[in-house]
C-alpha cells in the first residue's frame, strides 16, 4: 500500500525520536578514542603514506573549501530579503566564469596525479629501504585462515606471529598458499597481495619496539575475520634472544608438516617451528608442494595442533 505524502510524513515524524539521535550519538563517543592507526605510523613507509593523504586531501581542499564558502555566500546574498543583490535572469554564458570553473579542477587533478607518479614511485614495495642495516628476510605465506612467516637466514619459523627487530629493515617475499589475500600492517605501511603461484616483494622497518596489528585485508572464506597476526618489534638483542630461543625448541616445518598446516582451520593460536626447510618457500611458490584446497563447503577445524606454542 501507497501512503499519501502527507501521511507519509506524519508518519516519518512520529518514527522520529530526538532521544534515539542522542543515544546513537552517545554510543559513537567510545570510538573516538580507537588509534588511527593509519595515522599513526610507525616506520618510514608509514610516515610517507601518512604524507601523502594529507597532501592529497589538502589540495582537494582547494576546492572544497572555496566551494563551501561559496555557497553559503551566494545563498546569503541572493537571499529573497536583500534588495542590493544584482539578478541577471537572462544571463547565459561568462568566457572568464567558465575559465575560473574549468581551470582549478584541472589544476587539482594535475597535482593529484604529479603527487601520485613521484609517491609510486617512492614507495615501490620491492625498492629497498635506505638504512646502514642489513635486511632481515622473512617469507611469508597465507593459508587458509592463518598466516606462516619463515625465517631462512634463521632457520626458524612461525604462525600468527611475526617478530622482527626495530630499526632494521624487513624485506619480505610473499606468496599464498591458495586463494588471493593482502598482507597489512596499518602501522608500517604497504598492504600488497599474495597470489598463489607468485612471490611479490614488500620492504618495511619498525622504528621503535613495540606490538603492532597485521590482518588480511581481502575476504577470502570463513576464517577470514579472524585471520589477523600480530607484529613484535623488538631490540636486535631481544631478536637474537628470540632466534636462540626458538631454535631447535619446536617441531620442524618440512614438506609434510606444511601439508598439515596447510589444511583449513580458524582462530589459530600463535606458535612456531624450532626447524624450518629452507627450499620450502619456494616449493610452495613453483607449486611443487601441492597448493591449499582453498574455500570449500564445511566445516573448518578450529585449531591446528603442533606440540609448541608461544
Amino acid at each position: 500500500m501507497t501512503l499519501p505524502s502527507t501521511a507519509l510524513e506524519e508518519t516519518l515524524l512520529r518514527a522520529w525520536n530526538p532521544w534515539r539521535a542522542v543515544v546513537l550519538m552517545a554510543a559513537s563517543l567510545p570510538l573516538a578514542g580507537c588509534v588511527p592507526a593509519v595515522l599513526d605510523p610507525a616506520g618510514p613507509v608509514g610516515t610517507q603514506e601518512k604524507m601523502i593523504l594529507l597532501d592529497s586531501v589538502g589540495i582537494m581542499l582547494v576546492v572544497v573549501v572555496p566551494t563551501i564558502i561559496a555557497t553559503l555566500a551566494f545563498a546569503f546574498w541572493y537571499r529573497a530579503s536583500n534588495p542590493k543583490a544584482r539578478r541577471l535572469p537572462d544571463f547565459e554564458y561568462s568566457g572568464r566564469i567558465e575559465m575560473v570553473v574549468w581551470s582549478i579542477p584541472i589544476l587539482v587533478i594535475i597535482f593529484l596525479g604529479g603527487l601520485a607518479w613521484v609517491s609510486s614511485h617512492e614507495l615501490d614495495p620491492a625498492k629497498p629501504l635506505a638504512s646502514p642495516n642489513k635486511p632481515l628476510e622473512v617469507q611469508v605465506v597465507s593459508l587458509d585462515w592463518k598466516w606462516l612467516f619463515v625465517y631462512p637466514q634463521q632457520g626458524v619459523a612461525s604462525v600468527n606471529a611475526l617478530t622482527i627487530p626495530a630499526g632494521v629493515p624487513v624485506h619480505f617475499s610473499l606468496t599464498s598458499a591458495s586463494v588471493m589475500n593482502t598482507f597489512f600492517v596499518p602501522q608500517l605501511g604497504g598492504m600488497i597481495y599474495t597470489m598463489n603461484g607468485m612471490a611479490d616483494q614488500l620492504n618495511l622497518q619498525a622504528d621503535h619496539p613495540g606490538t603492532y596489528y597485521g590482518e588480511s585485508g581481502h575476504y577470502s572464506g570463513d576464517g577470514f575475520s579472524d585471520m589477523n597476526f600480530k607484529v613484535n618489534a623488538v631490540s636486535p638483542q631481544d631478536f637474537a634472544a628470540w632466534v636462540q630461543k626458538t631454535h631447535g625448541a619446536g617441531p620442524t616445518l618440512d614438506g609434510g608438516a606444511y601439508q598439515a598446516l596447510a589444511k583449513q582451520s580458524i582462530k589459530v593460536t600463535p606458535f612456531t617451528y624450532g626447524a624450518a626447510d629452507p627450499n620450502l618457500f619456494q616449493a610452495i611458490v613453483t607449486q611443487t608442494q601441492a597448493p591449499g584446497p582453498g574455500p570449500q563447503t564445511g566445516q573448518p577445524t578450529a585449531q591446528v595442533s603442533p606440540r609448541t606454542r608461544s
